[in-house]
């Protein structure tokens, strides 16, 4: 037997927080896995609010009391319009109460979840972790091969592409992407402030597209943390990335009406350049994408990893009803299966939060009116409130 060849049911590259999740969800599921590619930790004050089905799943596969323990509770979501609109409501709460529930979602440092799901692989016996660079595939009969650091073959019957927006694979298996380049940034940062965030997340709407404080957990010396991501133009992105700490915490200050009090900046910070684009089809021969492979938009309403998750989902449900029905799991049908359930959730997230992001950088009367008086019976109609509620954190079209 060749000593540079690996054999598994299932190869995923990327070992960001999509690929690492799909690795222990194949695995609990009964499957072999090579999990291949870098730790991705994140940082830079990155964080994910996870919601219904997403702690579902990671309560499946068994790392959700860590996860827990290290994320804050979201027990209500605040609109602001900041827009300077005519037709701008007062703000919205939306009452985790309101639904039945103890609270929406939890936030936790993308770090610290990497992490948790990292140390739970170690002990699973069916992942094997390969530092190993992804370089090309190649395909056999029945089978999928990935090459990796110029000799390693990783064969399995199903791969994986959740190696990110730029995804190797992707490119590899002749899936093509259709981008949207905005003219924003997002700045990403850990904050702490002298008043208590109760448990609310906070989105301000402005022209230059949302400014978003989100609840984190506390630490020693730090009772009271937020994460903060906030769309701007490119030209304030940059202007604002030079700033030092202190002056950037007094415009952040500012932007939230000292909703948390006296701001400073915790660690790290990033500004990334924001874009959307989904790739045209989420299958090819034996290659299944999840995550931002699969598509990327902008952070808006924590949509994005919580969507990668549902992707995680439905392959491993896809993969199971093959295996159950005596079927290879990487065939054809399983992948189209795949792709049919997910593409509905795809779609509807990616315009909903495109539609959301275009309607606040226009500053176009019919369209404020429009948005105003969604938000207006948002606040005053319950039944649609609750039902918007829910949809959010589970949409009716993500079997």
């Amino acid at each position: 037997m060749n000593p540079n060849s690996e054999f598994s049911d299932v190869s995923i590259v990327g070992a960001g927080l999509s690929g690492l999740v799909a690795a222990k969800a194949f695995a609990v599921a009964g499957f072999s896995v090579a999990s291949l590619g870098a730790l991705e930790r994140g940082g830079r004050g990155r964080t994910v609010a996870l919601f219904g089905r997403s702690i579902a799943l990671l309560k499946r596969i068994g790392v959700w009391p860590q996860v827990e323990a290290s994320a804050a509770p979201l027990r209500v979501l605040r609109i602001v319009d900041d827009t300077g609109s005519l037709f701008a409501p007062g703000p919205i709460d939306f009452q985790c109460a309101d639904i039945g529930l103890d609270a929406f979602g939890w936030n936790i440092e993308n770090a610290d979840l990497a992490e948790i799901v990292a140390e739970a692989l170690t002990a699973e016996p069916a992942v094997r972790r390969r530092e190993a660079r992804f370089e090309r595939l190649a395909w056999e009969a029945d089978r999928i091969v990935a090459i990796a650091d110029g000799a390693r073959r990783f064969t399995a019957a199903l791969l994986v592409g959740a190696d990110g927006r730029g995804s190797p694979t992707r490119k590899a298996a002749g899936l093509r992407v259709r981008p949207h380049v905005y003219r924003q940034s997002a700045l990403t940062a850990f904050l702490r402030h002298s008043r208590p965030h109760e448990d609310v997340s906070t989105e301000f709407h402005t022209r230059q597209g949302p400014f978003t404080l989100v609840p984190l957990q506390r630490r020693d010396g730090a009772p009271n943390r937020s994460s903060l991501v906030w769309l701007m133009s490119e030209a304030e992105g940059r202007r604002r990335a030079a700033l030092d700490d202190s002056a950037l915490a007094r415009e952040v200050e500012k932007q939230s009406r000292a909703l948390l009090g006296r701001i400073e900046i915790e660690g790290a910070r990033a500004l990334v350049p924001m874009m959307a684009q989904c790739a045209s089809r989420l299958t090819a021969r034996r290659v299944a994408l999840v995550g931002d492979a699969a598509h990327v938009f902008p952070p808006i309403g924590a949509q994005g990893l919580n969507l990668g998750l549902r992707d995680v989902e439905g392959l491993v449900a896809a993969a199971e009803a093959a295996r159950a029905a005596g079927r290879d799991i990487g065939d054809e049908a399983a992948l189209q299966s795949y792709a049919r359930a997910r593409a509905p959730d795809i779609a509807g997230r990616m315009l909903a939060v495109n539609g959301l992001n275009l309607s606040l950088l226009e500053a176009y009367a019919p369209i404020d009116a429009l948005r105003g008086a969604g938000l207006v019976a948002l606040k005053t109609i319950g039944p649609l409130r609750r039902m918007v509620m829910r949809e959010g954190l589970s949409p009716l079209w993500a079997p």
